[in-house]
């Protein structure tokens, strides 16, 4: 099934503000929201589609990737296979939605402080040309903090509980009189967790982590570029006391070729031939990063022309069409020349009435003819 594309969900254009996206958001949010549409099922699905569309548009790194690729950035998705991913949520409470301000300043927020979660990690791989463009599966080793197996991430001595804290009864947070206001904090004795650990896991020192090596497999998707990022969900570090783990960024930095140069889709490169193909004409050997082919040479070409070849570019990992090769052609002065070659080269030069010939060479005559002109105006 297609999906929606996320602007037209939210009514908002491609150049939409941050603030637009917000705003949109929440009018929306409010609008079709669970709680306010009591066992409506298209409006379950629609705020959904709303929140989905929300998380993907509110995110610089996110919303990058689908503007480039569409929804096949995500569409890979599971911690494994490498490809650009994305997890979504389908419940969101009304203070998500306006923050959890409000119960901040008046002194009623009832949630207490969620254990946190894991970092995020980046991890830099360097690709050959080809690889990037064909695409091809990486084994990687990672240092990363890992759930202990001991407690089990709970960083408890084993056969021990986690103690409630006396100062907040367990709150997490404390109210403070100043004034004829009271002001809520987080809890100095627990750092807002409202427990604490009497007795800590002895292999991780109460953290409920331990720093660990681990070894993924990355598919690298064909076409993928420089700059581009590859986001393996739940690879990332461990959350601390069993909270969720952060996400894996694979970044991409494609090796400069010896050939070639890329940008974007397309292929570059220069191709010497002599100045007797190119006043004459032939047929040259032009590589590809699959094979060879024959480029047929013009007579009378002139350096720096360039020649472009259809669909021997990179393929488009969101389009899946394919670039060109475009091949600049550079004649070479010859060097090494015997008595012989010299020769008949100085013969060919003066058939030519020197280098004002109009003839055999116009961009010459219509060069010295500039100057002659400039020099004429400047005496005047």
């Amino acid at each position: 099934m297609t999906k929606k594309d996320y602007y037209n969900i939210l009514g908002i254009s491609k150049s939409a503000k941050e603030r637009e996206i917000k705003k949109a958001y929440k009018r929306l949010a409010m609008k079709y929201h669970p709680d306010r549409n009591q066992g409506d099922k298209n409006a379950e699905l629609k705020f959904k589609e709303i929140k989905e569309a929300y998380e993907i548009l509110s995110n610089h790194e996110k919303r990058e990737a689908y503007d480039e690729y569409g929804h096949s950035a995500f569409e890979q998705g599971n911690m494994n296979n490498g490809g650009f991913s994305s997890t979504f949520t389908s419940t969101t409470d009304f203070s998500d939605i306006f923050g959890d301000v409000f119960g901040d300043i008046f002194g009623n927020n009832s949630k207490k402080q969620a254990s946190k979660k894991g970092s995020d990690l980046k991890y830099n791989i360097e690709l050959t040309l080809e690889e990037a463009v064909k695409g091809i599966n990486k084994k990687i080793r990672i240092p990363i903090l890992q759930t202990c197996d001991t407690c089990l991430g709970k960083g408890l001595k084993p056969g021990t509980k986690i103690q409630k804290c006396s100062t907040c009864n367990g709150n997490g947070q404390i109210h403070l009189r100043k004034g004829f206001f009271t002001v809520q904090q987080s809890c100095p004795s627990c750092n807002g967790k409202g427990s604490f650990i009497k007795e800590p896991c002895i292999s991780c020192n109460g953290h409920g982590r331990k720093e660990k090596y681990k070894t993924l497999s990355i598919k690298i998707p064909p076409g993928i570029d420089t700059g581009d990022k590859i986001r393996l969900v739940n690879e990332g570090e461990a959350g601390e006391y069993g909270a969720p783990k952060g996400d894996l960024y694979i970044q991409i930095q494609v090796k400069q070729h010896q050939i070639f140069q890329r940008e974007k889709n397309n292929l570059f490169c220069e191709i010497p031939i002599n100045f007797a193909m190119a006043a004459l004409g032939g047929e040259v050997e032009v590589p590809t990063l699959d094979n060879k082919i024959k480029l047929k040479i013009p007579k009378e070409t002139q350096t720096g022309k360039l020649f472009r070849i259809r669909n021997k570019g990179v393929k488009s990992i969101r389009l899946g069409t394919y670039g060109d090769l475009l091949c600049k052609v550079i004649v070479e002065t010859p060097v090494n020349l015997n008595i012989k070659q010299k020769n008949i080269i100085k013969e060919l030069g003066n058939s030519f009435n020197g280098l004002k010939g109009n003839k055999n060479s116009p961009k010459s005559k219509r060069f010295f003819d500039g100057v002659k002109k400039f020099f004429d105006d400047l005496t005047k």
